[in-house]
């Protein structure tokens, strides 16, 4: 019977120890923090301020002890929105490598919906306003101008103080087929512009075929009005 009390509280001292080993030490939450800030201020648009919250490791997890633990930004993990912090103990009996949950926003002031809008309204300037937004909180690009805006149509209801994003847009329609194009060909340190009839319509940032005067057919971006442009 002793020898069974003493086995239960040694697992038990064992599990609290364990336990222990996933409490970060302050100093590495700061590391943390300011990696994942720097990686963001990486690609946030300027004027922007980011602030990053840390999270908890699984408290299942059971450590081995590290005398060094060394923070880094996974291979395609962006420090944007809810993300990822890796951890790697290089100095210890045991190497372990594990991952922090973030959460990075980035403030900025964009273009917001001055009040409920539905879908296929064509935006004009009184339904427009600009207010300070986490960006980083959903995918797709925002706008920092109304002006951009003025005149295109959503594609889904949005709510009052969102965002407005790329996505929340109708696609463009820049030309129909059969219409002539402006042709701009881009290449390393050289364009070269021409003329083709389209091939079909062209929606904004859509690929589109284009017939030239030759014969030759080729695929394009649309990229404004009777404009397509080639990458080679």
């Amino acid at each position: 019977m002793l020898c069974r009390i003493a086995l239960l509280l040694c697992l038990s001292l064992t599990g609290v120890y364990a336990r222990a080993q996933t409490a970060l030490d302050p100093a590495l939450i700061e590391r943390v923090r300011q990696l994942a800030e720097t990686a963001a201020r990486a690609t946030a648009p300027p004027g922007t301020r980011v602030v990053v919250e840390t999270g908890a490791l699984d408290p299942r997890l059971r450590l081995a002890p590290c005398r060094q633990v060394q923070p880094y930004l996974p291979p395609g993990m962006r420090a944007w929105g809810r993300s990822r912090i890796g951890l790697r103990c290089v100095d210890g009996s045991v190497r372990w490598n594990v991952t922090l949950p973030v959460r990075v926003a980035v403030i900025g002031q964009v273009v917001v919906a001055a009040g409920p809008l539905p879908a296929g309204v064509n935006l004009s300037q009184e339904q427009l306003a600009l207010a300070d937004t986490d960006i980083a909180a959903e995918a797709g690009a925002v706008f920092t101008d109304p002006a951009q805006l003025i005149g295109r149509s959503l594609a889904r209801p949005v709510g009052a103080a969102e965002a407005l994003r790329a996505p929340d847009l109708k696609s463009r329609q820049w030309f129909a087929a059969g219409e002539t194009v402006q042709v701009r060909a881009v290449g390393a340190g050289f364009a070269v512009s021409s003329v083709a009839q389209a091939l079909g319509p062209g929606f904004e940032g859509q690929l589109v075929r284009v017939r030239f005067d030759s014969g030759r057919v080729a695929s394009g971006r649309a990229v404004g009005e009777r404009q397509v442009e080639l990458l080679l």
